[in-house]
């Protein structure tokens, strides 16, 4: 800033102006997190999220749709709708005034159309500076339109949720927009439109409650406070001080209730990824895949029945096969996926108790097709797999699986099952959560779904565990794995009484390729020798040929076929007439 002052220089002469620099004003603010002082400027630069420990701060409604969505494309929706004190509440009507003064806004709610990343979509975002974002009857009216519009339109919805909870001074029609909300986010999902939410520091109460947890994909910024009963009326309830992090978003994915956590400057590039991949588009591309015009059945036998034969090499024991399934040295299933596809963006959660890292699942895309890719994942080292219990799975992976399964038959995308796990996992904690249960249902669930899946034995196949993500319509198996109801030392034990006998056991079970693709209940093989590279290429290719084939049929066709291949299995050839 400068300034003019004028001085008296009786010895030098007459008066002048003499230019002086003062000094800039600054603001500083204090991080709730690590309390250090902070300058304003520099805050903002950073996204308001605190340079020094990553505090991502509270941002107004209008500042989270700037620094969110392509500059220009917002245009507002329902900005004439207000609140009104119908239970003439005492000192509501001053509350409203206040915060429509000090807020700028009508409400705690701004929704409207915008593009992220050039997607298309219908936003709500929810603004705690007004009456810490309750949600009262016009919040549940405008967010209400967001799905309704969205749904007509033909958008998907992409929602940041902030707020204290109902709004107590609505009475109980604050309490009915719950239900309100939820019924046409509901009626969003039955048009096959897609909805994301993303959770912001804090979010609770009957948002909770509703429509934030029901997102397709649930988001949620770093440190942010997501919970139904806020902390300080649990410890009121329990008696007890809560744990460190408790109801904090990272609490949340690792109990299962969030797919990923997103820095605030990775925000709009995620949910662009996310919007084009429910879309059916490649990120960054223009136009969605499309499966007309793919071979024709008969025509995919013939390209795969055309491969140059590769030259004969020793047949390994059945039992050295099992253990060179279980080897460190072979890529695991994650390793295919990162070597394979174009692109995978991992989604956490069963949305009911934990998230399994056994089981990885989410969205990948590969040359312009996008699909729901679900693994049994070892580990690739010591470290690696006992946090991923050695690739057996809990009831909650089963669970994620089949939660990733349903959002792919809801916007038609193909899944790709990897599988190689010794089966799933054998505890007092899984049976206590229905492990049993949990298999039981994906076997129904994969049975019925109406949309192509394709499954891979790619290292071991073990008992249910393995059979609880390979109801398939093509069920395929490299040459070098291994799939059995039960191990070969498990069997030699219960049948034999020693593990000794384990190498007999593998070569009774008739386990390997050959013996599985004669019986019927494998469809094919594929090579799996050379690098890690070479074998993820060649995968991902087969399943590009078998998902084309698919593509032929129509839902009915597709689930009587798949239904027709296990109907067979063990039936005619199996049993004999008396």
């Amino acid at each position: 800033m400068r300034a003019k002052r004028t001085a008296v220089n009786k010895l030098e002469g007459p008066i002048t102006d003499i230019e002086v620099e003062l000094p800039q004003r600054r603001t500083y603010v204090k991080c709730p997190g690590c309390r250090r002082i902070i300058d304003q400027e520099q805050l903002r630069a950073n996204l308001d999220v605190c340079p020094r420990c990553g505090r991502h701060m509270r941002l107004d409604a209008r500042r989270r749709i700037a620094l969110t969505v392509d500059t220009g494309s917002f245009e507002e929706w329902d900005a004439d709708l207000a609140p009104t004190d119908f239970l003439e509440f005492p000192g509501y009507t001053e509350k409203l005034c206040h915060a429509q003064e000090a807020s700028g806004e009508r409400d705690a709610v701004v929704c409207g159309f915008a593009r992220i990343g050039g997607e298309p979509c219908a936003l709500f975002v929810m603004n705690g500076d007004f009456m810490m974002g309750s949600m009262g009857a016009v919040v549940g009216e405008k967010i209400c339109r967001v799905f309704e519009r969205a749904r007509e339109e033909g958008l998907p919805v992409v929602g940041f949720t902030v707020s204290g909870g109902a709004r107590m001074q609505e009475g109980t029609t604050s309490l009915m927009q719950m239900a309100k909300v939820s019924g046409a986010r509901r009626r969003l999902a039955d048009a096959h439109l897609p909805y994301l939410a993303l959770l912001t520091d804090p979010t609770t109460g009957g948002v909770t409650a509703s429509f934030a947890m029901e997102g397709d994909v649930i988001l949620a910024e770093p440190g942010a406070l997501v919970a139904f009963a806020g902390p300080r009326v649990v410890e009121q309830t329990t008696h007890k001080r809560l744990p460190s992090g408790f109801q904090r978003a990272e609490f949340l994915l690792e109990h299962g209730f969030v797919d990923l956590i997103v820095k605030r400057r990775d925000i709009p590039a995620t949910l662009a990824e996310l919007l084009a991949l429910h879309a059916g588009k490649i990120p960054g591309a223009d136009a969605p895949h499309a499966l007309a015009g793919t071979p024709e059945p008969h025509a995919l036998i013939k390209r795969v029945s055309g491969l140059k034969p590769r030259r004969k090499t020793a047949v390994p024991s059945a039992y050295g096969i099992v253990k060179a399934a279980r080897g460190a040295q072979r890529p695991t299933a994650l390793e295919l996926i990162e070597r394979g596809l174009d692109g995978f963006i991992e989604l956490h959660g069963d949305r009911l108790f934990s998230d399994d890292p056994a089981v990885v699942a989410g969205i990948g895309w590969k040359d312009g097709r996008v699909f729901t890719v679900i693994a049994t994942e070892r580990g690739r080292n010591t470290k690696e797999r006992v946090a991923r219990n050695f690739g057996s799975a809990h009831p909650e992976g089963y669970r994620k699986a089949r939660r990733l399964m349903l959002e792919a038959e809801r916007f038609e995308r193909p899944v790709l099952c990897l599988i190689d796990t010794a089966g799933a996992y054998c505890g007092i904690g899984a049976e206590e959560r229905g492990q049993g249960e949990a298999i039981a249902t994906n076997l129904v669930t994969m049975s019925g779904l109406r949309t192509p899946i394709v499954s891979v034995i790619v290292g071991e196949g073990g008992s249910g565990g393995a059979l609880a993500l390979a109801v398939a319509d093509r069920v395929l198996m490299f040459e070098h794995a291994a799939y059995s109801v039960v191990s070969p030392e498990g069997c030699a034990s219960i049948l034999w009484k020693s593990t000794d006998r384990a190498a007999d056991a593998a070569e009774a079970l008739g386990l390997t390729a050959p013996i599985l693709t004669e019986l019927g209940i494998v469809s094919d093989t594929i090579d799996d020798t050379g690098s890690a590279d070479e074998v993820a290429s060649r995968l991902m290719e087969r399943v590009a040929l078998e998902l084309d084939g698919l593509g032929n049929l129509d839902t009915d066709e597709l689930i009587d076929a798949r239904y027709d291949l296990f109907r067979a299995m063990g039936g005619d050839a199996a049993c004999s007439r008396s």
